[in-house]
Parts: structure tokens; C-alpha cells; sequence
């Protein structure tokens, strides 16, 4: 593939009494307007130059491995009937290594909730809800399995609707996920409804 011709860029003074397209030597040059912009420093330019904020989630889906496997001779199994024993029902959440799991944890504010997912296991699947700061709120009253909630992903995807961008679908590798208000709702109104 030959190599683009470059536009010529030429800056243009204007000259009374002269022809714009003569620049005084007998050749006429196109009429190219200087490319570069002048910036201006007002406090409305930057306001509006700047890039748009990542959005605000209220509402995120968490992943732990109920069943035990040793990494490094630690045992990694934690499970929602760990947390909902442990002492004031709270324990730290650690062991996140994916940057973008962890950037969605350092957005996440006190006192939102969070599904507990259950992964790495048989049954991978929603098994309750928990508040951000890692304490047990309550278990869903059945578990949701991620076979279930494919199907109704597939079914969102065709016929649109809440879980058909659902991020344990199109970043499934992320251990920490983000969930719409929509997402959420329509996931804890499965829990009074029959398995699909």
C-alpha cells in the first residue's frame, strides 16, 4: 500500500492589497487555513474538554468459592454460610488481583449491597445478598444458578431486557462486577419465582 500524502499545511497572512491566493513570489497557493486551534484557557473550555466521569454504580455482584482449594497452603473456601458465621457477620474481602475488579471495589461506598456468588463450584450461582462492606445481610430465599440465569440473559439479548448487558455474562472472569438498579431488582424478584 503506497504512503498517504501528507496535506500541506501553510500559515496565512493577510496582506492588504494583495490577492489572497499570491503570496508575492508568482506562485498561488490553495487556500489552506492553519490547522492548529487556538486554545483558550477559560474555566467553561476545560469544564468541557474533559473526559466524562466512569459512571456510579450503587449495586455489584461478588464472587467467592464455597468449596475448598488450597493456593500457597491456604485453604481458599469462604462461602455465604462462612460469612453469615463469623462473628458480627462481617470479614474483609481480599485476594483480588484483576485491576478492574479492584477499581469497581474502591467505587463501592459503605452500605451498598452486594450479591454473593458462589463460583468455581458444581453449582456456580446467587446464593445472597450481602451488604459492601462484607457483612451477611440475608440468603436468597433459593439459589439462583448461573444455568438459570443464562437463560434469561439469552432470552434479554434477543428480546431485550434488564440482564441482557449483565456483566457476569460479558466479563465473566471478573471476580467484583457492577450491576444495574434494573439488574438487581429483576435478579431478587427471581427468588419468589419458579426455576425457569
Amino acid at each position: 500500500m503506497p504512503p498517504r500524502k501528507r496535506a500541506r499545511v501553510t500559515r496565512r497572512t493577510s496582506n492588504p492589497g494583495k490577492d489572497d491566493d499570491d503570496d508575492g513570489d508568482g506562485e498561488t497557493i490553495s487556500p489552506v487555513k492553519e490547522t492548529v486551534p487556538k486554545k483558550k484557557t477559560t474555566r467553561k473550555a476545560k469544564e468541557v474538554s474533559e473526559p466524562p466521569a466512569s459512571p456510579q454504580y450503587c449495586r455489584w455482584l461478588m464472587k467467592s468459592e464455597p468449596e475448598s482449594r488450597l493456593e500457597s497452603g491456604v485453604d481458599m473456601k469462604f462461602g455465604i454460610e462462612d460469612l453469615k458465621a463469623l462473628p458480627d457477620q462481617t470479614d474483609c474481602w481480599d485476594g483480588v488481583r484483576n485491576y478492574q475488579a479492584r477499581n469497581f471495589m474502591r467505587q463501592m461506598k459503605e452500605g451498598q449491597v452486594a450479591f454473593f456468588y458462589h463460583s468455581n463450584c458444581k453449582e456456580p450461582g446467587i446464593a445472597g445478598v450481602m451488604k459492601v462492606d462484607v457483612q451477611y445481610q440475608r440468603m436468597l430465599k433459593r439459589f439462583l444458578p448461573l444455568s438459570e440465569l443464562k437463560k434469561y440473559h439469552l432470552q434479554h439479548r434477543a428480546k431485550s431486557g434488564p440482564l441482557k448487558d449483565m456483566a457476569l455474562f460479558t466479563r465473566a472472569r471478573l471476580s467484583v462486577q457492577p450491576l444495574t438498579t434494573e439488574e438487581f431488582d429483576f435478579i431478587v424478584s427471581l427468588e419468589d419465582e419458579e426455576p425457569l
